[in-house]
Order: C-alpha cells, then structure tokens, then sequence
C-alpha cells in the first residue's frame, strides 16, 4: 500500500505550520537523546572551544559547506518515519528524495522551498525565509548574530538554537554537529530537530554523509504533476 505523505513532511516547508524544518531521527529524541549514537572518533584531549568558538565555528561550518550529500531519517514526535536522500548545494539549494513509495519532493532552488505531491497531483510553494531550514540554506546568514549555543550533556556535540523573535510563528530549529576533525570547521552536520509554535518536534538524523561531491544543476530542477504520473523521475 502506498505511504501517504504526513503532516510533518509538509511542515518542513511552510512557516506558519513548521514543525520540521530537519527531521531525521527517533521519534521525541531530544538533544541528549541524540548523543546515544557514538562517534567513531573522539576529540583530541585538549581545552574544549568557549560558546563564542562554537558559534563562529558553527557559522563557519555552514559556510564552508559547497556541496552535501547524504541519507536522512526523518521521525516526527507520534515516531512516524520517512528515510531518503538529501542534496543540498549552496546557496540555498536542496533536495529531498523520499523512498519510492512516496510519490513527493521536497526542493528548493535558491529562493523558494517547493513540496510537490505527485499522489495528489499538488505544488505547495514558501520562500525559504519563512521557514528556519534558511539556516541551513542561505550562507550569508551570521549565526553569530542570531543563534543560541543549546547545551548537549555531551562535549562531542554542538548544537544552536536558531529562531526569528520577530515570526514566532516560523518555529525554531536546532542544528546538531559532531566534531570532526576533517569536516568543515571541525563540525559535521549531524541533523536537526525543529519545532513549531504549538511545541511538535520533528528530528532528522544524517547518515553517509559527503562533502563537496559533484551535485548536477538539475538536482533542483522538478517535473509539475500530472494525473497520469505515478511520482517523480527516479
């Protein structure tokens, strides 16, 4: 039987809704929950970076991020789940393909955030402003400025807290890194947790994760729905 796409999934994209901007992991995991997955390698003993280091290391992180490829989980608070793969060249463009038995994209080509839902044959459009995966998407953003260190209970992890406090109503997202001394910053994106003005989270959770690995301008590139199309090119 086909999986529908749930409610989560189309809160990823819109703003007044969002409860979900990432969402990768287990179901009401919440940022110490996350650290029960181990890196494979540990941090150097050595004196751990202050706040104001892992903000700008942070910032740095996401700037230095040209291309990302890498396998998502997607697990909203009730624990429903959805795995694909996520593409994300910057700036400001990603994709997220969904297993073949949900017939739906999520894409964004630089301005807009685009959900197409092949099943129902519907295109649901946000600028990428109004949701908090801007965060992720839009480098020339300064985390210095409006992001919040949030603690982990585990010196491994990095997370900041990224909000509008003028659009409540955008929800917030928290973006987990793991350090790594061979990712950008010494940070690897590890996935985020979002949540919306009425306190749903959703978690997303990276996995195989590449960097700077070709990504074909047609990667933001969609097909418009069609009552005869069975889901997107695969």
């Amino acid at each position: 039987m086909m999986k529908r796409p749930t409610r989560f999934t189309r809160a990823l994209l819109s703003g007044a809704a969002f409860a979900l901007p990432a969402a990768f992991l287990a179901p009401a995991i919440t940022q110490p929950a996350l650290a029960q997955t181990k890196p494979a390698q540990t941090a150097p003993a050595q004196a751990m970076p202050t706040p104001s280091e892992d903000l700008s290391a942070v910032n740095r992180a996401i700037r230095s991020i040209t291309t990302l490829k890498a396998n998502f989980t997607q697990t909203d608070a009730k624990g429903g789940v959805l795995n694909g793969t996520l593409q994300l060249k910057q700036p400001g463009h990603v994709r997220f393909d969904y297993g073949k038995d949900v017939n739906m994209l999520i894409i964004a080509d630089g301005k807009s955030l685009t959900m197409i839902d092949y099943d129902v044959a519907q295109v649901q459009r946000w600028p990428i402003g109004s949701s908090p995966l801007g965060a992720l998407l839009d480098p020339s953003k300064d985390l210095t400025q409006y992001g919040k260190l949030v603690e982990t209970g585990d010196p491994r992890i990095v997370s900041v807290e990224v909000r509008d406090t003028k659009h409540p109503e955008y929800g917030a997202i928290s973006i987990v890194f793991m350090r790594k001394d061979d990712a950008p910053a010494g940070l690897q994106l590890y996935g985020w947790i979002a949540k919306d003005a009425q306190g749903n989270r959703t978690t997303v959770k990276l996995s195989n994760t590449v960097y700077g690995a070709p990504i074909a301008d047609s990667a933001s590139r969609w097909r418009p729905p069609r009552p005869n199309r069975l889901g997107p090119p695969r």
